[in-house]
């Protein structure tokens, strides 16, 4: 038997069953009974949901909710700072490590040896805190967050005094200048005569990073430690927050 008797014994028997036994032809009263059909649920009211339903989708602006402003982060380059024996912390901020005027400056009330100590437990968390509430001038609840004056300091959950907006000096300026080399690093640098607590011979410890700038709302920022990729881990972060 040849391939073409194979097909033909395989394929005739479907053929001749599909002719033998043809779908009969749909009737006109049952075209007309569909049709009438149709007619009738046009015709028929819709339900309130449904038209609420078409309304909603035909404006689907005013039922998506509205998404919350997304933070704004950016990188800045963030120095810790603070005179050897008996100094204040400060921190600065600077948008661009080549110029000697920071975009903030603060110092805080801890001395910088007890800063030291708890960065070598682990994680530092610093909040400062401001409430607008309690403040005779109303001007501080809109001005930019960081022309906030003074601030309630926070270490880890415990309170441990004040924080103060600083305008940088010319000690400062010279003390940024003599870092411009420097991205990422911790040290000692030597201080100018007159400019520390002690003596001339006073020096300042000082650890530079990047940091990234997190900008929540107008009441909140923070500032978060970035790790060189070859450095030891450690986690510091600061961050500005205004009550109302």
């Amino acid at each position: 038997m040849t391939k073409i008797d194979a097909l033909r014994r395989f394929l005739l028997p479907c053929i001749h069953s599909s002719r033998t036994t043809p779908t009969p032809p749909p009737s006109s009263s049952a075209k007309k009974r569909l049709s009438t059909s149709l007619r009738d649920d046009l015709d028929k009211p819709q339900p309130a949901q449904d038209n609420q339903e078409s309304s909603a989708a035909s404006s689907p602006t005013a039922s998506k909710p509205s998404a919350p402003p997304r933070s704004s982060r950016t990188m800045v380059i963030g120095t810790i700072f603070g005179h050897r024996r008996g100094g204040h912390v400060w921190f600065c901020v600077q948008q661009d490590r080549l110029s000697t005027k920071p975009s903030l400056l603060l110092e805080l009330s801890i001395p910088i040896s007890t800063l030291i100590q708890v960065m070598q437990c682990g994680m530092v968390r610093i909040a400062l805190e401001f409430n607008a509430a309690d403040s005779d001038d109303s001007e501080l609840s809109r001005c930019p967050l960081r022309s906030v004056p003074i601030w309630t300091l926070f270490c880890n959950g415990k309170k441990l005094g004040f924080a103060n907006r600083r305008k940088a000096t010319q000690q400062n300026k010279n003390m940024l200048k003599t870092m411009q080399s420097i991205t990422v690093g911790a040290g000692v640098i030597p201080c100018e005569p007159g400019s520390g607590p002690g003596s001339g011979s006073e020096e300042i410890m000082y650890m530079r990073a990047n940091y990234e700038c997190v900008l929540g709302c107008a009441d909140s920022e923070s500032f978060h430690l970035i790790n060189p990729d070859n450095g030891p881990s450690q986690e510091l972060s600061v961050f500005l927050i205004r009550t109302r």
